[in-house]
């Protein structure tokens, strides 16, 4: 039976700031300090380095989910994840997308986060800490977790 492996969207798969650019200076401004909160802005997001191909490889290795939150006060968000996991990830995702606050809810092996909030700091199996040694990219997340397969 393979390990369970869930991995979080957003500053993983998701590279966050990607979107600024593609948006009105004006808007930016509307949201100084909640921009996942500007209407569509998870649909302009793009992938992280490597993170495509990495996603490939772990759903191979791994009985692989995606688990992240959603603003609560951005209904387009729901939706525009949604497509990018279609988009980007296609049938290596495909109904493996889970939405949640509570991610310490989700049992499982591995969960790669790029925070400890929203029940990141209470899941059960093991949090690797992304962007932060010795996670801090990629390349060495998929070292550590192709040692963890068995």
């Amino acid at each position: 039976m393979k390990k369970i492996l869930y991995i979080d969207m957003d500053n993983v798969l998701v590279d966050f700031k990607s979107a600024f650019p593609k948006l009105d200076q004006k808007l930016l401004n509307k949201y100084p300090d909640n921009k996942d909160e500007i209407p569509n802005i998870f649909s302009l997001m793009d992938p992280m380095s490597d993170a495509i191909d990495s996603y490939k490889e772990l759903s191979k290795l791994f009985d692989t989910y995606i688990l992240s939150t959603s603003p609560w006060e951005n209904d387009s968000a729901w939706i525009d994840k949604i497509k990018w996991v279609k988009k980007y990830l296609g049938t290596f995702a495909y109904k493996r997308l889970i939405l949640s606050h509570h991610k310490n809810l989700n049992k499982g092996d591995f969960l790669i986060d790029d925070r400890t909030a929203n029940g990141a700091d209470k899941f059960e199996g093991e949090h690797i800490l992304f962007g932060q040694e010795p996670f801090n990219d990629w390349e060495n997340v998929l070292n550590y977790l192709r040692k963890r397969v068995v």
